[in-house]
């Protein structure tokens, strides 16, 4: 009984509902309006919502014992919920703010929101190597940039530091342009020849690349997660069909009685 009433596609929709409810209480919390006025009613129904998410922690646990440690989504709703019971006060009050990562079991409760997480890990070893370039990319251009304008431009490209997170905020497109590829060029006239091919590769290229990674990964996710529902209905046909010939031969049996 127990374990229909967990697996019960009303039972996930009245914690996912309670999910929603618990998030917009965290963020009334910071608004000192609210907060002022309704801090009890508040406090309240953020215990109410820790106590559900810990009973149906509990009703997992009760229910499928240590298997319930295989499922990654399980790990994860049991860590969320027991950084909230940890203490909140002296020098623990910094994880009061961790109440918020409770909004994030929306993912573990949204089948969809779990594939596009599933992918995104399954994609990490090409977004890895892709990385790597963009960090080869960097560190040439950086030390290109410094040997070129460190003399003239310390403060954008006096060390390799100072060089990459130049080098970033061009890359972002923000401000790169007068704030500094057009002072650079006052001083040094061919640096487009510079700033213009490390923005095509770096924007342009290998952001493309890492969105190709992505991509590829969630639509291998999607056919995986077809294929296993096609298995799963060409077994239940299979099944079925097999029930149906178990019925056809016992009625024969009859009939030839």
């Amino acid at each position: 009984m127990i374990q229909n009433l967990v697996e019960n596609q009303k039972f996930e929709r009245f914690i996912l509902v309670i999910i929603f409810i618990n998030s917009l209480t965290l963020g009334l919390e910071t608004v000192p309006s609210v907060a002022g006025k309704y801090s009890y009613l508040l406090m309240a129904i953020d215990h109410i919502c820790l106590w559900i998410f810990t009973v149906e922690i509990f009703l997992k646990l009760y229910i499928n014992r240590f298997r319930t440690f295989k499922d990654p989504w399980n790990v994860f709703d049991i860590l969320v919920v027991s950084i909230s019971w940890l203490p909140a006060a002296g020098a623990f009050s910094v994880l009061r703010s961790l109440r918020v990562l409770r909004a994030l079991r929306v993912i573990s409760t949204v089948p969809r929101l779990r594939r596009v997480i599933t992918g995104l890990l399954h994609s990490l070893p090409g977004l890895g190597a892709v990385s790597t370039i963009i960090l080869l990319l960097f560190y040439v251009g950086a030390v290109i940039s410094t040997k070129l304008f460190g003399e003239a431009f310390p403060e954008w490209f006096g060390s390799i530091a100072k060089s990459t997170f130049s080098l970033f905020q061009i890359m972002t497109l923000e401000s790169w342009s007068m704030g500094i590829v057009r002072p650079v060029m006052e001083a040094f006239p061919y640096a487009w020849a510079f700033f213009v091919p490390f923005i095509l590769v770096t924007t342009f290229t290998t952001l493309n690349l890492l969105i190709a990674v992505l991509v590829n990964a969630m639509q291998a996710e999607t056919e995986e997660v077809a294929e296993v529902r096609a298995q799963a209905s060409h077994d239940e046909r299979i099944q079925m069909l097999e029930d149906l010939a178990t019925i056809k031969k016992q009625l024969s049996k009859l009939v030839e009685k």
